[in-house]
């Protein structure tokens, strides 16, 4: 393939997670149960938040965005995974191989933003617990969701432009399930330099920005709990943001963890086995996080289902 717009499109080849013949079956219904919790348990958290009028709050609205975004965080990949297991080809097109690195750029930040948005709402509801609905009005809830949505859509946009600026091999082999930037940008065959300084510097302004906005909102609520004379209060504070918690430190922990695997290792295939935690795991685990640790979530899926059954049987 040449650089820039005079490019003969071409195809690249996904080796996948292992070349091995009899493990693609397996692969496949694994991928394909994990893909299919992963969507009815974050579509069936978002029917709950929105058939329940006691959870139109902040917190269940983010969440409820958060879902959204697992989502399509999964559908950007896995999808394409099972249709070149099913069909015995590792082709992906060039259109196709730009169309992930952009969705799941897209989604990967919004996660990003959606949890430091939620880790601000923990923040004014423990620290300023009197001010909250003030604070936490419906048109702040839709700016923060709107302002994530620009931040993401513009910075995945920036880095496809930049990868288009790229030259690839011909019947390039991309030792991944998916096309991911990093290791796209390693592969090109002309000058990537400018494209390592834009990513890095990215990933610092819009990753470890978040962060520390995430550490900054909870070092301020450990305060707030300390403060709280009862232990039953201190417990039913915590309790608020236990899932959120968790989850911030399931997505933390295996972004950190791949990048730890990749700058110390060589193995591409073993740098793919651990996206898989990020990219599959995590939203998988998301729903089953958020319901077994909120009572509100667990009420208001039951009564979704008892609601959904008792309309089955009045047809």
């Amino acid at each position: 393939m040449v650089r820039g717009n005079n490019t003969s499109i071409s195809e690249f080849l996904l080796l996948g997670l292992s070349e091995e013949p009899e493990l693609q079956p397996i692969l496949f219904g694994l991928f394909l149960s994990m893909y299919l919790i992963t969507v009815l348990g974050n579509v069936l958290i978002i029917l709950a938040i929105s058939s329940d009028s006691h959870l139109h709050t902040p917190m269940y609205f983010f969440l409820s965005n958060l879902s959204l975004v697992d989502i399509g965080f999964t559908s950007t990949t896995i999808p394409k995974m099972l249709v070149n297991i099913q069909t015995q080809s590792k082709a992906i097109t060039y259109a196709g191989c730009l169309t992930q690195i952009y969705f799941s750029l897209l989604f990967a930040l919004l996660d990003n933003f959606l949890l430091t948005v939620m880790a601000y709402d923990r923040f004014v509801a423990i620290c300023h617990p009197l001010h909250y609905m003030v604070i936490m009005n419906p048109q702040l809830c839709g700016l923060l969701v709107l302002v994530s949505w620009i931040f993401s859509v513009l910075e995945s946009l920036l880095q496809c432009l930049m990868v288009l600026q790229l030259s690839f091999c011909p019947d390039l082999e991309i030792p991944h399930f998916f096309c991911d930037l990093n290791q796209m940008t390693q592969l090109a065959s002309s000058d990537n330099f400018l494209n390592n300084i834009v990513m890095y510097f990215a990933t610092v302004l819009l990753g470890g920005g978040p962060l520390a906005g995430i550490l900054y909102s909870y070092s301020k609520i450990v305060c707030s709990i300390r403060a709280i004379p009862s232990a039953r209060g201190k417990y039913k504070a915590f309790s608020t943001c236990a899932s959120h918690l968790s989850v911030v430190s399931l997505f933390y922990g295996t972004s950190l963890g791949i990048y730890l695997s990749s700058a110390s290792t060589h193995s591409s295939q073993s740098n793919a086995v651990i996206s898989v935690m990020y990219t599959v795991v995590t939203p998988m685990l998301n729903p089953f996080i958020y319901s077994l640790r909120n009572k509100d979530i667990k009420g208001a899926l039951k009564r979704f289902l008892v609601m959904v059954v008792t309309k089955g049987q009045s047809f």
